[in-house]
């Protein structure tokens, strides 16, 4: 598994070369994703409970 540090390197990368070689929409269209792409590791992990977000099934009488 990659460190942080690690994986902090390889989406600054990303961002590089969408803002080098992209522009400014490609940088924040690539931005968008990868805190996606961050927040979705999170929930597989465990670590965000989407039932606290979107309201569990149950609550919904």
């Amino acid at each position: 598994m990659l460190s942080p540090s690690v994986l902090g390197v390889v989406v600054g990368l990303a961002l590089g070369f969408a803002a080098a070689f992209g522009g400014f929409y490609a940088f924040l269209i690539v931005a968008v994703f990868a805190v996606i792409g961050y927040v979705a590791g999170k929930v597989v992990e465990g670590e965000i409970n989407l039932g606290a977000f979107l309201g569990s099934r149950s609550d919904r009488r």
